[in-house]
C-alpha cells in the first residue's frame, strides 16, 4: 500500500470536522481528510501486524522455538476437535510404546567403556558344586554387570621418570630404557582426535579447553591445541575430499547456510575499502542422501549455499540423472549452470502462518491443520518403511486431495479479496502460491522430501561452534573447522564413534592417502582389520 497523503490538522480543526460529520454538513476538502485518515489507520494496522510477526521471529531467533508441533501451536481448538483428539489419545495411549531415552542407561549402552573380566576367587568351570556336592559348574552367558564411572581430564598425561645411575668413580651415567609402546610423539593420535571432537564436535573453544585442562593439572595451551588439530586435519584431507566426491553422487541433496565470520577476510575487506565487493560470510551445510547413507558437508567463506553446491556437483559423474535439491526459496540456494530437480521446504511455508496465528487465528489454523495431516501421512510412510515408489503412491492417494483443497483455498482468499495482498497474511499466501510447484514435488517425484529439516539440524553444529567461538581467525582455520565438522557429523549420521574414526585416520594415514574410499566412516573398521592381518 502506498504512503497516504500527509495532512496536518490541529485539535480545533479535528473537532470541527467531527461536528460536520455528525450533522452531515460537509464542506470542500473533508473527503480528502477522511480518506487520508482511513488510509493511515489501515497502514498502521498493517505495520502493527508486520512488526508483531517480526518480533515473534526475533524472539524465535534469540531464544529458539520450544516446539512447532500442531498440538502446541494451536491451543484454542473447537470443543469437538478437542473431544475427538482426547478420545484418540485415550485409545492410542495403551498401545503406544514408551519413548526411548527415559530411565537409566544399561551396561550395554557403555560401548566405549573398558571391559574388565573378574573371575571367581575360589571356583572355576568344571568344579564340583559346593552347594549340592553333586553337580558341575558351568559359565553363564550373562555375567553380573556393575558399572562404575570415574572422572578424568579429557586429555591425560603420563610422566615417565627414567632412572639415572652414575658411577662415583668414573662418572659414567646409566639410564633406564624407554618402556615399549611409549611412542615417539608427545601427543598421540587419540589426543588429536579428542581435541578435534571437543572443539568442532562439542563447540568448546580452545581457551576453554585450556582452562579445563589447567585446572585438572594437565596443561594444554590453546596454541598447542591448534597445532595438533591442524596436523590431524592434514592427515584427514584425503578422507574429506573423498567424502565430498561421494556426496556429489547423491540422489537427494539438502542445502542451507547461516552467517559466520572470518577475521582475516574482514581485515582484508577493510584494507581494500571496496564498496562493490561481497562482504557477507557464510557457513553452508550440504546434506547428501546417497543410497541408504547420509553425508554432511560444511563450507565456510564468502560463497552462498548455491555456489558451494555448484562446486560439489562439479564432481558428479556424467550420465547420472539430476539430483533432487531441497532448500528454502532463497535464490542464493540454487546452483548456477547445473540442473537439479528443485523442491522447496514446506516447513518454511508453514512457519509463515505459525508466526501470524495470533493475528489471523481462523485462516492460519486452517492451513496448519491441513499441513499437519500431510505430515501425518508422511510419518505413516516412514513407520511402514515404504519404498520410494510406494511412498509416492501413498502421498498421491492421501495427501494430494489435501493439497488440492489447500491450493483452492489460497486461490479463493486472493481472488475474492478476502485478504489484503500486501498484508502479512497476504504475503504468506503469496509465498505458497509462488512456490507451489517445488513445495509439492513430493506428490510427483519419488523420494522427494517434504522439508529441509534434516539440513537445518546439520547446520546447528556450525551454529553451536559460532555461539561459543564467535568466529574463525583465518581461512585456514575455517577450512579445518569445516573438515572436522563434516567428518564428525557424518560419523554421527552413520552411528559411528567419531573419536575412534579420527584416531584411525591418523594411525593409518598412509593407507588413507592411497585409498581414501576404503576409509569412510562406514567401512574404515574393515579396512583397518585387513591392514593388520
Amino acid at each position: 500500500m502506498k504512503k497516504p497523503k500527509r495532512i496536518d490538522l490541529n485539535l480545533d480543526q479535528v473537532d470541527a470536522l467531527l461536528k460536520r460529520v455528525e450533522t452531515g454538513s460537509y464542506q470542500e476538502g473533508d473527503y480528502e481528510i477522511i480518506k487520508a485518515m482511513v488510509e493511515t489507520i489501515h497502514l498502521l494496522s498493517q505495520s502493527v501486524d508486520q512488526k508483531a510477526a517480526s518480533i515473534r521471529r526475533l524472539l524465535r531467533m534469540l531464544f529458539g522455538d520450544r516446539t512447532e508441533k500442531l498440538k502446541d501451536v494451536i491451543k484454542n481448538k473447537d470443543k469437538s476437535l478437542n473431544s475427538d483428539k482426547a478420545s484418540e489419545n485415550r485409545t492410542d495411549r495403551s498401545d503406544k510404546p514408551k519413548p526411548k531415552g527415559h530411565g537409566r542407561n544399561g551396561a550395554a549402552d557403555y560401548t566405549g567403556a573398558e571391559q574388565i573380566k573378574v573371575p571367581h576367587a575360589t571356583l572355576k568351570i568344571g568344579d564340583n558344586c559346593p552347594g549340592c556336592l553333586k553337580g558341575k559348574l558351568y559359565e553363564m552367558k550373562v555375567p553380573k554387570l556393575i558399572v562404575r564411572v570415574t572422572g578424568k581430564a579429557p586429555l591425560q598425561a603420563s610422566v615417565y621418570q627414567m632412572q639415572k645411575l652414575r658411577c662415583n668413580l668414573c662418572g659414567e651415567i646409566f639410564r633406564a630404557k624407554t618402556p615399549e609402546g611409549m611412542g615417539e610423539e608427545k601427543y598421540d593420535a587419540a589426543s588429536g582426535a579428542m581435541i578435534a571432537l571437543l572443539k568442532y564436535g562439542s563447540g568448546l573453544p580452545f581457551n576453554r579447553i585450556e582452562q579445563l585442562q589447567g585446572s585438572l593439572g594437565v596443561p594444554l595451551p590453546a596454541s598447542t591445541q591448534w597445532e595438533i588439530a591442524d596436523a590431524v586435519a592434514n592427515k584427514a584431507v584425503p578422507a574429506y575430499d573423498e567424502l565430498i566426491r561421494q556426496a556429489a553422487q547423491g540422489d537427494v541433496l539438502y542445502n542451507d547456510d547461516t552467517g559466520n565470520k572470518i577475521l582475516s577476510l574482514i581485515k582484508e575487506q577493510m584494507e581494500k575499502d571496496d564498496d562493490f565487493s561481497r562482504k557477507g560470510m557464510f557457513t553452508s551445510a550440504i546434506l547428501s542422501a546417497v543410497g541408504g547413507r547420509k553425508i554432511a558437508l560444511f563450507f565456510t567463506g564468502r560463497n552462498h549455499a548455491g555456489e558451494n553446491l555448484t562446486d560439489v556437483l562439479g564432481k558428479r559423474k556424467s550420465g547420472l540423472d539430476p539430483p533432487i535439491q531441497m532448500c528454502d526459496a532463497l535464490s542464493r540456494n540454487l546452483p548456477k549452470d547445473l540442473k537439479t530437480i528443485l523442491a522447496n521446504c514446506l516447513t518454511h511455508a508453514r512457519r509463515n502462518f505459525v508466526d501470524l496465528l495470533a493475528s489471523f487465528p481462523e485462516q492460519c489454523q486452517y492451513v496448519i491443520e491441513i499441513l499437519g495431516k500431510v505430515y501425518k501421512n508422511d510419518q505413516v510412510t516412514k513407520d511402514q518403511k515404504l519404498s520410494a515408489e510406494k511412498r509416492l503412491l501413498y502421498h498421491q492417494t492421501h495427501s494430494q486431495p489435501l493439497m488440492d483443497e489447500l491450493e483452492e483455498w489460497l486461490h479463493v482468499q486472493v481472488e475474492e479479496k478476502k485478504v489484503e495482498p500486501n498484508s502479512t497474511l497476504g504475503k504468506a499466501i503469496s509465498y505458497m502460491q509462488n512456490h507451489w510447484k517445488p513445495l509439492t514435488l513430493f506428490l510427483r517425484v519419488p523420494n522427494a522430501p517434504l522439508d529441509n529439516n534434516l539440513c537445518e539440524q546439520v547446520l546447528k553444529r556450525a551454529i553451536l561452534h559460532r555461539k561459543n567461538s564467535l568466529f574463525f581467525k583465518t581461512q585456514r582455520g575455517a577450512y579445518v573447522g569445516d573438515l572436522f565438522m563434516s567428518l564428525i557429523h557424518t560419523c554421527s549420521l552413520a552411528k559411528v564413534n567419531p573419536f575412534d574414526y579420527l584416531t584411525a585416520l591418523q594411525e593409518y594415514a598412509s593407507q588413507v592417502h592411497q585409498n581414501p574410499q576404503n576409509w569412510m566412516p562406514w567401512n574404515y573398521e574393515e579396512a583397518a582389520q585387513k591392514t593388520n592381518l
